[in-house]
């Protein structure tokens, strides 16, 4: 069995590390501790893989947080600036993230239509920036199982509106693969494994990897 050619990454109609960017708002801690849609703990594995893959497969990504500056709310949760550390964090003031100027300037600066989202709460924060994209010929892939509403009916409702509205919604996982797309290229397929298990995966993909790969005796 061959793969067919890879191709074009920067024209592909799916999601590549050469036409898309990653964009993450608003993973603080109030905002985390106040999410009812998903379990709180599943919510930041997946931001996390969410993060470490935009960063392995050197995605442009913009990362923004709100009322840090004011004093009125806390910097990211650890974990995510730990992963994040290299990249600069918009802060800002206004809910729709696309009302502010350096934020918008930063997403317009990555050059990529097709923009990874993930934010905090879905409702909000997610779907309003989301919605203006949109209608600005943005491509919007909302990352479903990484982000979360003060209840699940919040969430879904935010959601269905984006989709109303021409966005698409993706997986963790579904992300992960889209942008790896095959075990041939070798050099990515250890972040692909990673990711995966950050996100709460079953060990048992690291192990098939390790037998099939390993030399023979």
């Amino acid at each position: 069995m061959a793969s067919g050619p890879i191709r074009d990454p920067k024209t592909d109609d799916l999601l590549t590390p050469q036409n898309s960017a990653l964009v993450i708002i608003d993973y603080q801690p109030l905002q985390v501790n106040s999410i009812a849609s998903m379990d709180r703990n599943q919510l930041v594995n997946h931001i996390l893989a969410v993060a470490k893959t935009g960063v392995g497969y050197r995605l442009p990504i913009v990362h923004s947080t709100v009322n840090v500056k004011t004093g009125w709310n806390k910097p990211p949760i650890p974990p995510l600036r730990k992963v994040l550390e290299e990249y600069p964090t918009y802060d800002r003031t206004s809910i729709n993230a696309w009302e502010d100027v350096e934020f918008r300037k930063a997403v317009e600066g990555t050059k990529r239509k097709k923009i990874i989202m993930a934010a905090l709460w879905t409702e909000a924060c997610l779907q309003f920036p989301a919605l203006d994209m949109l209608k600005e010929g943005y491509e919007v892939y909302a990352v479903a199982d990484a982000v979360g509403g003060t209840s699940p009916e919040a969430h879904e409702m935010a959601l269905r509106r984006i989709q109303q509205a021409g966005g698409r919604t993706i997986s963790v996982t579904g992300l992960i693969c889209e942008l790896q797309r095959d075990w041939n290229r070798m050099d990515t397929v250890q972040l692909m494994i990673d990711a995966f298990l950050a996100a709460g995966g079953t060990p048992g993909l690291q192990m098939m990897y390790d037998r099939d790969t390993a030399a023979p005796k």
